[in-house]
């Protein structure tokens, strides 16, 4: 078995089972006996010989040589030999007192890069698989927009801005008197010349024109009356 996939098979064997403090190190350019050591720690006897038997049944199940299990019977420090990878399952106590990461930690490996770029690889290639969705297809109606409070105070402003201004009311002055009222601007006819208003008279009533149809009227009624007699002197 390649050593990269054992060494992620053990890891993962521990950490269904809640192994704490995972390390890995390298040891090609200690000894040719094997290439990897495992030390991780468990709390209690029976954790540390649940962790030997996970990472002896998973490496089995992948068809791995398994060349022995030692310590089982104290569960203090149980070691599982892979052949290419030792596993050391200690407890606390004993793994600080032997402190074998200062015997075999010269090159540690980095577990949690080799995961994160096997989860990515796994991902992308599960995205790849996956059927790409179709395109919405869009009713030409646009969303409904959100109203808040500063679009409504954009569009006050607005509306505010097209009224038309309004025009300044007369003042009176100070001894009551109304002020005059404007001039009216003077029009210039089709010749050129100057055409100046009609005067509008004030004070008195207006004559306006009877209409025709009140002229009939009149004549109507006058034809139906009937003719004084004329009276003698």
């Amino acid at each position: 078995m390649d050593i990269k996939k054992l060494q992620t098979l053990v890891v993962d064997a521990l950490e269904d089972v809640k192994g704490q403090d995972i390390q890995l190190f390298d040891t090609t350019h200690i000894t040719s006996l094997f290439d990897r050591v495992l030390v991780a720690s468990g709390t209690s006897n029976r954790q540390t010989k649940a962790l030997a038997a996970s990472v002896r049944d998973k490496v089995k199940e992948a068809g791995g040589n398994i060349v022995s299990v030692e310590g089982e019977t104290t569960g203090e420090w149980v070691l599982v030999d892979l052949g290419d990878m030792v596993v050391h399952i200690m407890q606390p106590a004993i793994r600080a007192y032997y402190r074998l990461e200062e015997l075999w930690g010269d090159k540690p490996v980095k577990l949690g890069a080799e995961k994160r770029t096997a989860k990515r690889t796994s991902a992308a290639d599960a995205d790849a698989e996956k059927p790409k969705r179709a395109p919405r297809k869009t009713t030409g109606k646009a969303a409904p927009l959100e109203v808040t409070h500063d679009m409504m105070a954009i569009q006050t402003t607005l509306d505010d801005e097209k009224k038309p201004a309004r025009k300044p009311r007369a003042t009176k002055a100070v001894d009551g008197d109304a002020k005059p009222a404007r001039k009216p601007a003077t029009r210039k006819a089709a010749d050129g010349s100057t055409v100046k208003p009609a005067k509008i008279p004030t004070g008195g009533r207006v004559k306006v024109a009877a209409t025709k149809t009140a002229v009939a009227s009149a004549k109507q009624a006058a034809a139906k009356r009937p003719a004084r007699k004329k009276t003698a002197e």
